[in-house]
């Protein structure tokens, strides 16, 4: 199963709280979140991975 990842916007202007991202199963090893941008606020450093 391809992984997924709950991600937190931590920009105080933003009304994006939480979201989910899916991958497939050819996502690099070498990817993460800091090459993602909220799909809100357009940030690329207010963005956060939830640790369980």
């Amino acid at each position: 199963m391809p992984p997924t990842e709950e991600i937190v916007c931590t920009d105080d202007d933003c009304f994006l709280d939480l979201f989910e991202n899916h991958y497939t199963y050819d996502v690099p090893d070498e990817f993460d979140t800091s090459e993602l941008s909220c799909p809100v606020c357009g940030g690329t450093d207010c963005l956060e991975p939830v640790e369980l």
